[in-house]
Parts: C-alpha cells; structure tokens; sequence
C-alpha cells in the first residue's frame, strides 16, 4: 500500500500506480475494473526531475520491502 501526499498538501492519496507524464507525476486509482481515476500529484520544472522524483518513490517503496509506505511529493 502506498500513500502519497500531493504537491500542494490538500491530498493524501492511496496510489496502485505512479506515472510520469511529461513534467507531471500522476497517481492512479481503481476501486474495480469499471472505476479507475488518476490525480496529478505533483508538477515540476522538467520531465528529468519528475523522473528523479518518480525514482524516489521507487525507492522509499523498496526500503519498506512490502510494508505500507507513505511518501510526501517534494516542492521542487
């Protein structure tokens, strides 16, 4: 299980998947197969930092090794 605080603090949100689009990071959502959503979680200032931020979310999953993780998306 994975939570990630938005960007700009007004969502915590239980993600299934992280994708970067561009310079967006955008959490996916599905409740079942006929109810999926996405929100951006945060937007930064190239897709080079949104692919460094995803790789910090790739490894603060790996430190809790299967665990619930909690992860807040960086300003910057």
């Amino acid at each position: 299980m994975l939570w990630i605080s938005t960007q700009d603090k007004h969502s915590l949100i239980n993600v299934k998947e992280v994708t970067v689009n561009g310079k967006k990071i955008k959490g996916f959502v599905s409740g079942s197969s006929l109810d999926e959503w996405s929100k951006d979680l945060g937007k930064y200032e190239s897709n080079e930092r949104a692919l460094e931020v995803l790789n910090e979310i790739f490894m603060k999953t790996e430190e809790i090794n299967g665990i619930s993780a909690t992860f807040a998306m960086p300003k910057k």
